[in-house]
């Protein structure tokens, strides 16, 4: 059997047969069609070709073939959305302007809220000190209360003290318990002698003495306390002017 030539393909846009450039695009896809022309040899014949009486190609004859190459995609930049447009560049002094007074708003808020934890602080310390203190006022009246309910015991003590009854158990309980008062800040003041003070003294008795050259205490009837520094009680005595 012998080979008989193709005829060429019409491509898949409408080409002429025998046309070697591209076919006209249609809308589809393009494809690429390479043509191949071959020239075909003189072949034995086979016996079933002699049979069937068909003649073999003409030597040189040149068989015109197509080779179709697959289809090649036809990269498309797809561009979505409206083109880019570069801002144009503004002046470095008005692009510099609006950050200045940006920067000088932040400056002053900052300065605003630094006063404003300044004087927080200041007040917390304020309120700290005046806790403290009242605490410690509320604390020493407390004492003195109880202090000053003790004091009338402590005036029969020292009675008992200047008529000697102050011996034996009954002296070592009135000891401890002085001893005792002593640690919550209790001191007793007034003795014959003392210059008078109007402040820590109570004058019940005058008189003028040459033996003073100011206004002393020359007799002790109530021996006065001191709680820390405040005075609990003064002591009253009888006071001697000089003449």
């Amino acid at each position: 059997m012998t080979e008989k030539p193709r005829a060429a393909d019409p491509g898949p846009t409408g080409s002429a047969p025998g046309g070697s450039g591209p076919a006209e695009q249609t809308g589809g896809e393009p494809r690429v069609v390479i043509r191949n022309n071959r020239k075909l040899g003189r072949t034995e014949e086979t016996p079933a070709a002699a049979d069937a009486g068909t003649d073999a190609p003409a030597e040189g004859l040149v068989e015109e073939g197509e080779v179709v190459v697959d289809e090649i995609e036809v990269e498309a930049t797809s561009v979505s959305g409206p083109p880019v447009v570069d801002a144009p560049a503004q002046p470095a002094g008005e692009a510099a302007a609006p950050l200045g007074a940006e920067l000088g708003a932040l400056r002053a808020e900052l300065d605003e809220r630094t006063r404003d934890l300044q004087r927080v602080s200041a007040e917390y310390a304020n309120y700290r000190k005046r806790v403290d203190r009242d605490r410690g006022l509320v604390q020493e009246q407390a004492t003195g209360s109880v202090l000053a309910a003790l004091l009338p015991i402590l005036d029969d003590l020292d009675r008992a003290r200047e008529h000697g009854d102050l011996v034996g158990p009954f002296g070592t309980v009135a000891e401890q318990l002085t001893t005792a008062l002593g640690k919550f800040g209790l001191s007793a003041f007034g003795e014959q002698g003392d210059p008078f003070d109007p402040t820590r003294h109570e004058a019940v008795a005058h008189q003028t003495s040459a033996d003073v050259d100011a206004p002393t205490c020359v007799q002790v009837m109530r021996r006065g306390y001191l709680l820390g520094e405040r005075l609990l009680r003064p002591a009253l005595v009888a006071v001697a002017d000089p003449e």
